[in-house]
């Protein structure tokens, strides 16, 4: 983290992973997570989907969809949550790519 001062006021700003920030184990699975998530958020919306709608749809329960959108994921599969993506109209395509680096990092990328 990089340490600011603004108006006075040190202010610590990270990196584009807040679960990395904290520290947690398997950050870079729970940024994806995070990230299928808010995806799903989004074509709810754009769907116009109530809970029970996109629950029936993404083949969940409404319990299960209310737990996710309120960040409550961590039982939930990388896997299944792209399952539900295809569900709401996605199309998922896994980039594999060999790494200069001794361990290689997981990331989502958005069209």
């Amino acid at each position: 983290m990089k340490k600011h001062i603004i108006n006075g006021v040190e202010v610590l700003s990270g990196s584009d992973n807040v679960f990395a920030d904290l520290g947690l184990p398997n950050a870079d699975k729970l940024k994806i997570k995070a990230d299928l998530v808010i995806e799903i958020e989004k074509a709810m919306n754009r769907l116009g989907l109530t809970q029970q709608e996109a629950a029936k749809r993404m083949r969940i329960t409404q319990p299960k969809v209310s737990d996710m959108l309120r960040g409550n994921f961590s039982n939930i599969s990388e896997r299944k949550l792209m399952d539900c993506l295809n569900r709401l109209g996605y199309d998922i395509e896994i980039k594999l790519k060999p790494t200069a680096e001794p361990v290689g990092h997981l990331r989502l990328a958005v069209a």
